[in-house]
């Protein structure tokens, strides 16, 4: 049987052949031509690239330098997600196409600076009693031309950088053909702000040792300053340190700044063994005085050197093992996650111009690192920082205006430093006028709630919080998340458009010292108790418009609220237009038909014109046949 079997495979193949070749040795018809047009697009696209990997003995794939940016991106991929981590690549190929992304950036209401190869610091404008207004809204604006990066200069390398928000640390990631790796992390410390931070860790995993020039830190447009040299003891060893101290002319004024940098002094080549690594820490602090005359500034001088000279020799004694920086960086990682508790997301939009997570993430980002966390900082004293803790409580008249989400100037993007320092100044200068100047003498912290605040034009208005949003703007998903009101509430407030395009609010309080009330658009019906769980309002309109949600502790004053808001009437607000909400959905009033779809239409259009095309040249063709025909008749 087995045999049998074989001789039967045998014939078919053999039957197989035969027609193949009868097929080939015939005449070259439009169906073979179209078979074998179909056969080469074939094996151009699915064989073709796999044979010239093959030819050519490389594989992408496997390249160091995809290896490396796996490496290095993979552990931030739900981070992307979330829009928690900005993500820019940065080559010779590339640089040209950078205006159009986020400047990689790190501040903290001392210092600031932007990730660029040739960044330099940026210092606070400072406030005097002569220009308050002068100064007030600039924040990190002043440079200080002092280039703290320590950086490998070879743009042939393949750059990442990593903007993670949560944690205020920017990672930059260099990958070499040759395979090796680079890894920076950079952060202006939170609870030491005086103090910036690198750290460098450089993997050569090839057999053969490595000298890699550095671009070292140095001085540039800083003409008053004056460099000397000091030694510092690290545990056991002495290390050189570079101190420059000069002066800064404000802008506008006849004052002056007195300002210190102290660093590590570095070589400028960098040898690293085969099959070896190397781990770097690069530790910079920066004084500076407030605005003073320039007679004042030979006193100021010898002032704010000995700081940073002292600032600097407290912190290398922190930091004299792997655990001691694991440490230093923890602690400021855990001061900006803190930051972050009150947050604000919104479902993705896909309609051209409108706001997003990603935007509306790396402005908050951008912002909080423009100012002080002052219930954190090493120097600011206890009393202080209760006041301060305090402040958080009271945000009576925050946010007065509209929904910031709509004030296109200040969602401005954030490629380069001027944008920056523009988008900074303008989002403090509003949030003041707004009603919210009591949170942001708060620092961070206070900034973080009262932008959270303006996207929803929430505010606190004589004992109670209201939910100031227009029925009609409420086509996407939104939560406002972890709102402070007073010392231990956080309330959360969530709106979510249902599947028959109506929105509804949902409120739970996080935690809470005391029993809350909430009711809808007019305060018409009883006040309804708050808790950890949901608890459901439809969205209504009023004649005229009133706030659609009001919350507040006072029950007696939630029943005042229904005599006092005055109304002609109250109905539920009318579901979206189905194209409003495809519009946000799919970028189209179309909605989202699948893809196939349109290529389906596309393919039939497509046949139809084939088709007639055809019968067309068949009607002409047999119309000459007949003339040809009537004219040769005898």
């Amino acid at each position: 049987m087995e045999r049998g079997g074989a001789i039967d495979m045998n014939r078919k193949a053999g039957e197989f052949i035969r027609r193949l070749q009868r097929i080939v040795d015939g005449p070259m018809t439009r169906k073979k031509i179209v078979l074998l047009f179909l056969i080469i697009i074939f094996l151009l696209l699915y064989v073709g690239p796999g044979l010239l990997n093959w030819f050519f003995n490389r594989e992408d794939s496997e390249s160091y330098e995809n290896k490396c940016q796996r490496t290095f991106l993979g552990p931030f991929d739900n981070a992307l997600k979330d829009y928690d981590v900005y993500v820019r690549q940065e080559t010779a190929a590339t640089l040209s196409s950078l205006s159009q992304s986020n400047v990689p950036y790190v501040g903290n209401g001392i210092l600031a600076l932007t990730l660029e190869h040739d960044a330099h610091l940026n210092i606070k404008y400072g406030r005097s009693s002569e220009n308050i207004r002068l100064y007030k809204y600039r924040g990190l604006s002043l440079p200080l031309y002092y280039h703290p990066l320590y950086i490998v200069e070879d743009f042939e390398m393949k750059e990442y950088t990593a903007t993670e928000y949560r944690k205020g640390i920017v990672h930059r990631f260099q990958c070499s053909g040759s395979g090796v790796q680079i890894s920076y992390k950079y952060y202006a410390h939170r609870t030491i702000p005086s103090l910036f931070v690198q750290q460098i860790y450089i993997n050569n995993p090839t057999k053969k040792s490595k000298t890699l020039r550095m671009k070292t830190p140095r001085v540039s447009e800083w003409p008053t300053s004056v460099k000397q040299t000091i030694k510092l003891h690290q545990g056991v060893d002495t290390k050189e340190y570079d101190v420059f101290t000069g002066m800064i002319e404000l802008p506008e004024s006849d004052h002056v700044i007195a300002a210190s940098v102290v660093s590590r002094k570095l070589s400028d080549l960098i040898h690293v063994g085969a099959k070896d690594g190397l781990e770097i820490l690069v530790l910079t602090t920066v004084s500076y005085s407030n605005p003073i005359k320039k007679s004042d500034y030979a006193k100021e001088k010898d002032i704010v050197e000995k700081q940073a000279v002292a600032e600097m020799e407290k912190i290398i004694g922190m930091t004299w093992d792997r655990a001691a920086i694991q440490t230093l960086q923890e602690n400021h990682a855990r001061v900006w996650q803190g930051l972050w508790y009150t947050g604000f997301y919104i479902s993705d939009s896909k309609a051209e111009g409108v706001i997003n997570g990603d935007r509306i993430n790396a402005t908050i980002y951008t912002i909080l690192s423009q100012v002080h966390a002052y219930e954190h900082e090493d120097l600011i004293k206890p009393a202080r920082k209760a006041e301060i803790l305090q402040t958080l409580t009271y945000s009576e008249g925050c946010y007065e205006g509209h929904s910031t989400l709509d004030a296109l100037k200040l969602w401005n993007p954030l490629n380069s430093l001027e944008s920056i320092n523009k988008v900074a100044s303008l989002w403090l200068l509003t949030l003041d006028k707004q009603g919210c100047h009591n949170l942001l003498a708060a620092g961070a912290s206070g900034v973080n709630q009262a932008m959270v605040l303006s996207f929803g034009s929430l505010r606190f208005s004589n004992q109670h919080l209201e939910y100031n949003a227009l029925p009609s703007k409420l086509h996407r998903d939104f939560l406002f998340r972890r709102i402070t009101y007073g010392n231990l509430t956080h309330v959360n407030i969530s709106v979510t458009v249902q599947d028959d395009n109506k929105a509804v609010l949902l409120v739970a309080l996080d935690r809470s010292d005391r029993n809350y009330y909430a009711c809808d658009a007019g305060c018409l019906d009883p006040p309804v108790q708050l808790g950890p769980y949901k608890k459901f309002f439809p969205v209504k309109q009023t004649n005229p418009q009133t706030s659609i949600l009001y919350i507040t502790a006072d029950k007696q004053h939630m029943e005042d609220l229904r005599h006092a808001i005055h109304v002609d009437g109250v109905e539920e607000a009318p579901a979206h237009e189905h194209h409003v909400i495809a519009l946000h959905k799919h970028g189209s009033t179309m909605g989202g038909l699948n893809p196939l779809f349109w290529v389906s239409i596309v393919a039939i259009i497509i046949v139809f014109h084939l088709f007639l095309c055809k019968i067309i040249m068949n009607e002409f063709c047999d119309s000459g046949v007949s003339y040809r025909r009537l004219y040769n008749k005898p």
